[in-house]
C-alpha cells in the first residue's frame, strides 16, 4: 500500500508530541527565557548517500534521524523546544516502511520530550529524503572558536565504533535482532547522551565544544581553525576512530583534567589531544617518534557515494 499526505498527517498528529496542534500554516516556537539565547539546526539524510534503505531498519532509521539533530543542538549547550520535520517521499516507498519510521521518530521524540511544531511532505520519483530543522535554548552557549592554548580536548564516547560498524554493512554484514552486533547498532541506532552539553556549558572551565558526525580528523580540524591554534592528537587513537565518522560523541575543549570533570559531572571522559600554538597544520600527530601533519579524509558532504 502507498503511504498518502493526510495518513502521515494523521499518524503525526495521534503520536507525536505536540502533533495535535498541527492546524495552521506555521508552527510556534516557545520563547526563550530571560537569559537564554535561541538556537537552531538543520540536517537532511538522503537515501544512498547518508543511508541504504536494505541495510537500515526503518524504527532505527526513524530514532537516528532526530538524535543526531539533537546531538547539534546539544553540542551547543542547548536543550531541545521543538522540531519541524520534512519528507521527501519515493513512489518506492511503501506505507508499512514509513509508518515503521515514524514509529521510531515518535518514539525518540517522547523520549526527548520533544514536541514536532510543523513540517512538510512532498512526492519524488524514487528513495527517501528526510530533514530535521530543530529548535533550543542556551543560557551558556558554546562555540567551536573557544579552544584556547594548554586545552585538553575530551571526548565523552571513544569514536570509530560506528565506522567499523559502516564497513560491516559494506562487506554484506547485516542487523540482526537475534544475534546483535555492537559496532552495526551503534551506526544504525547512535543514543547521543543529550543534556550532557548543557551540563558542559554550566563549567566556566570549558571552553568550546563540537558533535562529533564527520569524523574526528575533520571536526578537530574545524576547532582548530576556527581557534586560530593547532591540535595535537594523542598516541591511542585509531584510524577508524581518527577518520571515520558518525560518532555523535561531545568533543570539547578545557582547562581543567579529566578527574576535576568527573567530580563535576559525575562521568568519565576520554582525553584524546591537546591544544598548542598555532603551526604550518591545525592537526597534528605522534608517529614515530615525530609529530606530523594529518590529512584530512573524512567524509565529504557533496561525494556522491
Amino acid at each position: 500500500m502507498k503511504p498518502s499526505e493526510s495518513g502521515i498527517i494523521e499518524f503525526i498528529r495521534q503520536n507525536f508530541l505536540g502533533g495535535e496542534d498541527l492546524t495552521d500554516d506555521c508552527g510556534i516556537i516557545p520563547s526563550p527565557s530571560s537569559g537564554e539565547t535561541l538556537l537552531a539546526t538543520s540536517d537532511i539524510m538522503e537515501s544512498g548517500q547518508h543511508f541504504r534503505l536494505e541495510w537500515h531498519p526503518p524504527k532505527m532509521l526513524g530514532r537516528k534521524l532526530l538524535a543526531v539533530n539533537l546531538s547539534d543542538l546539544d553540542a551547543s549547550g542547548a536543550r531541545p523546544l521543538g522540531f519541524l520535520l520534512t519528507i521527501a517521499l519515493g513512489s518506492d516507498i511503501d506505507s508499512e516502511y514509513l509508518q515503521q519510521l515514524l514509529e521510531g521518530l515518535a518514539t525518540a521524540a517522547r523520549g526527548y520530550n520533544i514536541p514536532i511544531i510543523g513540517g512538510d511532505t512532498v512526492g519524488r520519483k524514487s528513495g527517501l529524503g528526510l530533514g530535521i530543522t530543530a529548535f533550543g535554548v542556551a543560557k551558556r552557549r558554546l562555540h567551536r572558536c573557544g579552544v584556547l592554548e594548554g586545552d585538553n580536548i575530551f571526548v565523552d564516547t571513544m569514536p570509530g565504533a560506528s565506522h567499523t560498524g559502516l564497513q560491516k554493512l559494506v562487506s554484506g554484514e547485516r542487523w540482526v535482532p537475534e544475534s546483535p552486533d555492537h559496532d552495526i547498532l551503534v551506526h544504525l541506532d547512535p543514543r547521543p547522551e543529550i543534556g550532557l552539553g548543557v551540563k558542559l556549558a554550566e563549567i566556566p572551565q570549558v571552553h568550546a565544544c563540537i558533535d562529533l558526525s564527520d569524523g574526528l580528523s575533520k571536526d578537530l580540524r574545524m576547532l582548530a581553525v576556527a581557534s586560530g591554534l593547532s591540535i595535537v592528537i594523542g598516541h591511542n587513537l585509531s584510524d577508524d576512530a581518527l577518520y571515520g565518522g558518525e560518532d555523535y560523541s561531545r568533543c570539547f575543549a578545557s582547562s581543567l583534567d579529566a578527574e576535576s570533570l568527573q567530580k563535576l559531572t559525575g562521568r568519565k571522559f576520554h582525553t584524546i589531544a591537546r591544544a598548542v600554538p598555532k603551526t604550518e597544520s591545525p592537526l597534528l600527530r605522534y608517529s614515530d617518534g615525530n609529530i606530523l601533519p594529518v590529512d584530512d579524509k573524512s567524509f565529504g558532504h557533496f561525494v556522491i557515494v
